[in-house]
């Protein structure tokens, strides 16, 4: 017996580390922008509609400074706008044209190493990865209010899919805490 992770736990590690850097290179490098501001981008793309800067720091979790930086870079790029909140207090990110672009190339980006990742599967071991990664991933989850939302990069559009349920993370978690019951 050896001290340290099992096998699996290992090879999952590695499997995570090695999406992780290609992706954010990736994105990063198709935005022009670093990896937290590729990611911000991907989220106003895919889910956030006119958040306020504290709403994108919770996504992005990083500081409010932080995240106000960022911004005035992706302002700065002209990439998004600031907009008066609902108070005085807050203010809105917007995408501008530039930004859209910016952000379905980030996009794009990202989808083009997850689909080279997965290449070498057949069609029943990507059920069998859907299945399971879902399963992996209800066990992450991170409580209500959480920082660094764990599906900031993720295309929603997809995971909806037709008929609103094709995500994984969310068919996981309705099979664990909501199993079907026995006639």
């Amino acid at each position: 017996m050896t001290d340290g992770p099992d096998h699996d736990a290992n090879i999952v590690g590695a499997l995570a580390l090695a999406l992780t850097d290609r992706t954010s290179a990736a994105m990063a490098e198709a935005g022009g922008v670093s990896e937290s501001a590729a990611t911000a981008l991907s989220a106003l793309h895919h889910f956030l509609d006119r958040p306020t800067i504290d709403r994108l720091r919770q996504v992005l979790g990083l500081t409010s400074s932080g995240t106000v930086r960022l911004v005035d870079g992706l302002v700065s790029a002209g990439y998004v706008r600031r907009r008066p909140g609902t108070d005085a207090r807050s203010t809105v990110v917007t995408l501008t044209t530039a930004g859209r672009a910016a952000a379905k190339r980030v996009v794009a980006a990202r989808s083009a190493v997850l689909m080279s990742a997965l290449t070498a599967l057949t069609a029943e071991e990507r059920a069998t990865i859907d299945n399971l990664a879902g399963k992996i991933l209800v066990g992450l989850m991170r409580p209500p209010g959480a920082t660094r939302w764990g599906c900031r990069q993720c295309d929603t559009g997809t995971c909806r899919g037709e008929t609103n349920d094709q995500c994984p993370v969310g068919n996981a978690a309705r099979a664990r805490y909501f199993p079907p019951t026995q006639p």
